[in-house]
């Protein structure tokens, strides 16, 4: 087994929640990959298991404390842990496809499930969590986002899709939003199939495909065509 996920968390009754179904659920079964949870309140010292507190210089809510969090680390990722350690949360680096071919590619993650206001920064520092965020908006914790980014990540491992080449043409795999698809039947409700996608010449096809996909590019994320393309992690 080459990719382990490890989740900590208040809540590891949400995993593995929707991974548990579909290609995900699958790999799951047939050890593709592995999913852990780590409950974050083991780690507490008090007879309540209080992992928060009141923020240093006042304010609304509650922030995880640094030592229990920092236990809890330490438990799932020992010295020798190779696996990157991330904590999702809405002020950290976007992530990206190309981000997620790098995690896909190595031996797993330990994901931190932040809640209330935030995390101590000093356990951010003193574990080198790195920051992610699926998105400039809020949730009510950092398992949804859990949920999200290893999804992502393990449709991409070998075996998972079927075909390794399924996911070539996906929006963002090459610096663009994916072309429209379709299917039969090949009139609905008086809407046609376009004529080159049944015409048979793949030349053809491949050209309109790409015109689409820059075009849809161009309307819904002209922020992509600003960018330069990163290019796909390269198979080892």
């Amino acid at each position: 087994m080459s990719f382990r996920a490890t989740v900590l968390t208040l809540y590891p009754e949400m995993f593995p929640g929707a991974l548990g179904f579909s290609l995900a659920g699958r790999a799951l079964d047939s050890g593709i990959w592995a999913l852990e949870t780590v409950q974050i309140r083991d780690f507490a010292t008090d007879r309540h298991r209080t992992v928060d507190d009141t923020p240093a210089g006042g304010g609304a809510g509650m922030v995880m404390r640094a030592d229990v969090l920092a236990k809890a680390i330490d438990l799932a990722s020992p010295e020798g842990d190779r696996r990157p350690r991330l904590l999702m949360s809405p002020r950290g680096t976007p992530l990206t496809q190309a981000r997620v071919r790098e995690l896909a590619a190595g031996s797993g993650a330990v994901i931190v499930c932040g809640r209330f206001e935030g995390v101590d920064q000093r356990v951010i520092e003193a574990r080198g969590l790195e920051e992610v965020s699926i998105g400039d908006f809020i949730l009510s914790g950092g398992e949804p986002a859990a949920l999200v980014l290893l999804d992502a990540a393990v449709r991409l491992l070998p075996g998972v899709m079927g075909n390794d080449s399924s996911g070539d043409e996906e929006s963002f795999e090459n610096g663009l939003l994916e072309h429209p698809h379709y299917t039969r039947p090949q009139v609905f409700e008086g809407r046609s199939i376009p004529d080159v996608l049944i015409s048979g010449n793949h030349a053809k096809i491949a050209a309109w495909r790409r015109e689409q996909a820059e075009e849809l590019t161009r309307m819904r994320r002209p922020d992509m065509l600003a960018a330069p393309a990163t290019p796909k992690a390269r198979e080892k």
